[in-house]
C-alpha cells in the first residue's frame, strides 16, 4: 500500500516584508478534484539565501502517512504546524521539496475556508462540496446530515456572512466532515463553539478515522492529541524534531516544553543573548511570589523577573517584555519605568528587573514571553530574545474570575475582572 501523504525534503521560504503569492484554497482543491494523484513539485533551489529579511518557517521536513492514520501535528508557537497544512492543501507552495497527496483532500484551518460571505449556507454548502470533487447528487445525498451536525437549521438560507464565528466553524466542519475526503487537515479550529459541540467534532473525527480516512490534526491540547491521533509529527522553529508513535513524541515535546516553559538560565556569559554592553543570565516566572509551573490560575499575580549583567559603565539601558498569545497577536508590550534607573546610565554590575502582571488581565490561553533590553541615546536593541518561555492562563470559573458559572467560549486577548453595579428601579 502506498503512503497517501509523502513529504520529501520540505522548505519553506518567506521574504519579511515582501508580500507573498499564493494560490487560492478554491483554485488548489479544485485542481486536485480534476487529479487526485498530482503531485505538488517544485524546483530545487541550488544556493540558500540566508538573508537578514528571509524566514525560513520550514526546513527539511521529510514523513510518510499511511491511508487511515490520524496524525497530530504538535509544537511550539512559531514551529511551523500551520504553514506545514497550508503546503498540504495547496494554499502555498513549498521553496522546495516535493508533496504528493493521493487522494482528495479538505481542510479546516481558519474559520470560514472556502465559504464566500454572499451566499447561504445552503448555497455554500454545494459549493464546498464541488470544491471537494463532490458531485450534486452525493451532495443532496448528505445535505440534512451536513445541517443537522451543525445546528443551523433556522439560518440556513441566511448568507454565512452574518453567521457568528461558532455557526461559521460549525457548518465548515459539518461539511468537510460529511463529504468524506480522503484526508482531512484541522488546524486548532475546534477551540471555536461550544464544548457539547466540541465533543461531537471530537466524536466526528474519530468517526472518519474508523472508516479509513486520514486526519492530520494541529492541537496544543495533549490530551485530545493523545486520545484520538495513532502518530505525530514534532516541529520546532521549521524543523522536524520526531516523527512515530503518539506517545513517545508527546513525551519529547513535553520535556521540551518543560525546559523551556518558565525558567531560562545562561551560565555561559560569553553564549548569552546580548552584546559588549549587556548579557542576558536569567529569567524567571513567578505565580502570587512562588515558582510558576506551566499553568498559571487566571486570578493569580504573574511576576517576569529579568537577570542580566551590564559589561560597560555609562550606558542607558531599558528592558522590556512583550508578551502574544497563541494567535500570534501581541497582547501588550512593557518597558521598565522604575524612576531609580528609568533613563539613567547604569554601572557594572548584575541587575534584576521585574515586571508585574496582575490577576485576572490575562484571557485564558497560551502565553509567549519576549525580552528585550536596548539603549536609546542612541537608538539600539541590545538583546532582543522571542519565545523565551510559554505558560498557559487557566480561568477556574467562579465568584472572583469574570467567566463566572458561564461554559462557553469567552473572546479577547484579555479578560479584566471588572466591577459592575446593577440598581432595580419602580
Amino acid at each position: 500500500m502506498k503512503p497517501i501523504i509523502e513529504v520529501r525534503n520540505l522548505y519553506k521560504k518567506y521574504r519579511i516584508g515582501v508580500k507573498q503569492s499564493y494560490y487560492s484554497l478554491r483554485d488548489s482543491l479544485a485542481e486536485m478534484a480534476k487529479n487526485p494523484f498530482f503531485p505538488f513539485k517544485r524546483k530545487k533551489i541550488d544556493k540558500d539565501s540566508l538573508a537578514s529579511d528571509e524566514f525560513w518557517a520550514l526546513k527539511n521536513v521529510s514523513f510518510k502517512i499511511n491511508p487511515g492514520e490520524a496524525v497530530g501535528v504538535i509544537g511550539l508557537n512559531g514551529a511551523g504546524k500551520t504553514t506545514l497544512l497550508k503546503l498540504l492543501c495547496q494554499i502555498t507552495p513549498p521553496t522546495r521539496g516535493e508533496i504528493i497527496i493521493r487522494g482528495k483532500i479538505a481542510s479546516l484551518l481558519e474559520v470560514g475556508t472556502g465559504f464566500h460571505p454572499e451566499l447561504t449556507g445552503r448555497e455554500n454548502i454545494y459549493l464546498n462540496g464541488s470544491i471537494l470533487g463532490m458531485s450534486q447528487k452525493e451532495i443532496k445525498k448528505r445535505f440534512d446530515e451536513i445541517v443537522n451536525f451543525a445546528e443551523i437549521e433556522k439560518f440556513l438560507d441566511t448568507p454565512v456572512k452574518r453567521y457568528s464565528s461558532g455557526m461559521y466553524m460549525r457548518l465548515a466542519f459539518s461539511v468537510a466532515a460529511h463529504l468524506e475526503p480522503d484526508i482531512l487537515l484541522i488546524d486548532e479550529v475546534l477551540s471555536v463553539g461550544d464544548v457539547t459541540f466540541q465533543k461531537k467534532c471530537l466524536g466526528k473525527m474519530e468517526d472518519i478515522t474508523g472508516k479509513g480516512r486520514t486526519v492530520l490534526f494541529v492541537s496544543h491540547n495533549m490530551q485530545i492529541v493523545l486520545r484520538y491521533c495513532q502518530k505525530a509529527v514534532l516541529l520546532d522553529k521549521g524543523e522536524m524534531m520526531k516523527f512515530g508513535l503518539i506517545q513517545e513524541v508527546v513525551n519529547d515535546y513535553l520535556y521540551y516544553k518543560q525546559k523551556v516553559a518558565t525558567f531560562r538560565k545562561w551560565t555561559d556569559l560569553g553564549r548569552a543573548p546580548g552584546d559588549d554592553i549587556v548579557r542576558l543570565t536569567e529569567v524567571r516566572l513567578w505565580e502570587n511570589n512562588h515558582h510558576a509551573k506551566e499553568t498559571i490560575d487566571i486570578r493569580s499575580m504573574i511576576r517576569v523577573d529579568i537577570e542580566y549583567r551590564v559589561l560597560k559603565k555609562g550606558v542607558t539601558l531599558v528592558p522590556s517584555i512583550q508578551l502574544s498569545n497563541e494567535q500570534g497577536i501581541i497582547v501588550f508590550s512593557s518597558n521598565d519605568t522604575d524612576n531609580l534607573w528609568n533613563w539613567k546610565s547604569r554601572e557594572e554590575g548584575r541587575y534584576v528587573s521585574s515586571a508585574f502582571i496582575p490577576g485576572n488581565f490575562l484571557s485564558e490561553g497560551s502565553y509567549l514571553l519576549r525580552v528585550v533590553i536596548a539603549s536609546y541615546k542612541p537608538p539600539k536593541k541590545h538583546l532582543s530574545e522571542k519565545d523565551l518561555m510559554t505558560f498557559y492562563v487557566v480561568d477556574p470559573g467562579g465568584i472572583d474570575t469574570s467567566r463566572g458559572n458561564y461554559i462557553g467560549r469567552i473572546d479577547g486577548v484579555v479578560r479584566p475582572f471588572l466591577k459592575w453595579i446593577t440598581k432595580k428601579y419602580q
